[in-house]
């Protein structure tokens, strides 16, 4: 095991800049998971530690060593790919065992690494089959084998699941966590699925065109954003954003584009009258009884029931958000809806930045 210390990192292709000074700071055994949209610059970066990838500047570490410039198969790590990437006219086994024996490993260490990866993975079965023979859920068990026994300090895996259909990849998910946490071995996993880093991480990294946006526990991201980019990002569905301002009168209420009026727990004296986003996820809202005081009015326009919950799409003015219920109210298009938002579960974003840097407020009950 190691931790792996990314510093200034830069990659450049000629003049176009794709990774613009990321640092990022990994513990031994911890599991963190890069996440982001298509293109964010977060496979590149996971290939720049794999060493498949040349560094145009910065540092990276794996424990003690600078490996900027040691060749892939020195650096001690291990990668699982995306599309398997297994030998199909190999065994089970036989792919397994492959790098060890590249490695001129004796017999008994293949037999016994082998071995206990497919205890470990539910493999022992199945070391006599060929790649062909294999379910997608068995193909990634074996990729992922092949890395177990290499006994690597790190593990890179590049958005593993993103082949397997939704069912598997739940259970896919839950495999990997129990992985790590019996080996304990550093992991650093890339998907721009946001559910999967929620799941799945210790840590996660949001990237965003090839910076990171913020970095932190799991729950720690989705509570408590930098910006609007990481409060739309994280969270299925995504945080409504309501456009408007906050009123330069005495109460410093927020008001919408629309004229509808929302008392803030605390009057922000510093911004008023300047124009604002009021941010709400869609379980922080509640529905109220209409007429109910410091709530919004919205007309209904969509009703999901998925069983656990009803999601209800709704127009207030002309702006759209979700609302998730876990009630089953009778509702349908065209209904008037009452919606307040959990201000202790609200956020106010700056409209006047590119950053739309996060507005702290007072969070208290009303």
């Amino acid at each position: 095991m190691a931790s792996v210390s990314i510093e200034n990192i830069r990659k450049a292709y000629d003049a176009a800049q794709v990774i613009h000074g990321v640092s990022i700071e990994i513990e031994d055994g911890e599991f963190v998971v890069l996440v982001g949209p298509s293109g964010c610059g977060k496979s590149t970066l996971l290939r720049m530690i794999a060493g498949l990838e040349n560094i145009s500047g910065g540092e990276i570490r794996i424990g003690d060593r600078v490996v900027n410039d040691i060749a892939p198969k020195s650096r001690d790590v291990a990668m699982v790919f995306q599309n398997y990437a297994l030998y199909p006219h190999m065994t089970v086994r036989a792919n397994m065992e492959f790098s060890l024996t590249l490695r001129g490993e004796s017999s008994e260490v293949l037999q016994e690494r082998v071995h206990r990866a497919a205890e470990i993975l539910g493999l022992t079965e199945l070391l006599a089959r060929y790649p062909r023979e294999l379910s997608g859920g068995q193909r990634q068990r074996v990729a992922m084998g092949r890395a177990i026994v290499r006994d690597p300090k790190v593990f890179l895996f590049d958005e593993p699941l993103s082949n397997l259909d939704a069912k598997l990849r739940v259970k896919m998910r839950s495999e990997i966590k129990e992985l790590h946490q019996r080996l304990g071995t550093t992991i650093i996993y890339v998907t721009h699925d946001q559910i999967e880093a929620m799941t799945m991480a210790d840590k996660i990294v949001v990237m965003n065109d090839g910076r990171v946006e913020q970095a932190g526990a799991p729950l720690d991201v989705y509570d408590k954003p930098v910006n609007r980019f990481v409060a739309g990002f994280i969270g299925s569905p995504a945080m409504n954003f309501l456009e408007g301002r906050i009123d330069a009168g005495r109460d410093g209420a927020f008001v919408t584009n629309d004229g509808a009026r929302l008392a803030l727990p605390a009057a922000h004296q510093d911004i008023r009258g300047q124009p604002v986003i009021f941010g709400v996820r869609p379980e922080h809202f509640e529905a109220v009884p209409l007429g109910t005081p410091n709530a919004l009015e919205a007309i209904v326009s969509v009703v999901e029931p998925t069983g656990s919950e009803t999601l209800v799409l709704a127009r207030i003015g002309k702006q759209e958000v979700t609302a998730a219920f876990r009630q089953r109210h009778n509702l349908k298009p065209g209904d008037r809806l009452m919606l307040k938002p959990d201000f202790a579960q609200s956020h106010l974003f700056e409209q006047s930045t590119s950053a739309e840097k996060r507005i702290e407020m007072i969070c208290r009950d009303l």
